[in-house]
């Protein structure tokens, strides 16, 4: 497994890899699987052809976010761990701030990578659990969460989501979980981009923030709390063995 680390912004790279894919096969159109549609933040698939099916938890504020959007040619809910995806039938699999809000990150990603085509890209966001940010959200009470969401989310946020934030929701559990699997991180990058940051009380948000990466001695840092990769199935299935 190899690593680059990127200069260039989320959405550009994300951008770049889907047309480096699409002009790999100019025969056929991309299939794309959107894994966690509450994110409103598509893809840019300008001048590319394809289809976008989306697939997320079955939960009433998921489901009205999922059936607003326009850039799902279908979509389907339910449990993540088995709901139907059929394997090799994806070019790109996009799952964006999906890992850190579900039970059995691994087993999910697991069934979403046998839906991925050799050769496929893997465009992953997800909020890092060893941040500032990431571990304020994992700690907060629920019943704290639902006072606070509305005073601190900014206006069109899907939530408040129950987090979870498994082991595998940090830079050191993602490069894990791919080298154990035979998959290359081709794109590596960080950015500050949550919900509480951009809220209506953001100056707050970034109060805490700090305060925790000043008790934790710079341990869990207050400068991100996004971590997003580009990681790539390799062509062979024996890819792990060489």
């Amino acid at each position: 497994m190899s690593e680059v680390r990127s200069v260039v912004s989320r959405d550009d790279i994300f951008s770049r890899r889907v047309r480096e894919q699409w002009a790999s096969q100019p025969s056929r159109r991309l299939d794309i699987l959107v894994a966690g549609c509450g994110w409103p933040d598509p893809l840019d698939l300008e001048r590319v052809q394809a289809r976008v099916t989306g697939i997320d938890e079955d939960l009433p504020v998921l489901r009205a976010s999922t059936s607003a959007r326009k850039d799902l040619d279908a979509w389907t809910l339910g449990d993540l761990r088995s709901v139907p995806v059929p394997p090799r039938a994806f070019d790109v699999i996009h799952v964006p701030f999906l890992l850190e809000r579900i039970e059995h990150p691994e087993l999910v990603l697991d069934r979403l990578l046998t839906g991925l085509r050799p050769g496929g890209q893997l465009l992953l966001r997800m909020r890092d659990r060893a941040s500032a940010y990431g571990t304020c959200d994992r700690l907060l009470p629920p019943a704290l969460r639902r006072l606070l969401w509305p005073r601190f989310a900014p206006e069109g946020a899907v939530g408040p989501l129950t987090p979870f934030y498994g082991e595998v929701t940090s830079r050191e559990g993602m490069h894990s979980f791919c080298l154990t699997r035979g998959l290359m991180v081709t794109d590596d990058m960080s950015a500050a981009s949550g919900p509480a940051l951009s809220g209506p009380r953001r100056g707050l948000a970034r109060l805490a923030c700090s305060a925790v990466e000043t008790a934790s001695r710079g341990r869990l840092s207050a400068a991100h709390d996004e971590i997003t990769m580009v990681v790539r199935k390799p062509q062979s299935h024996f890819a792990r063995l060489i």
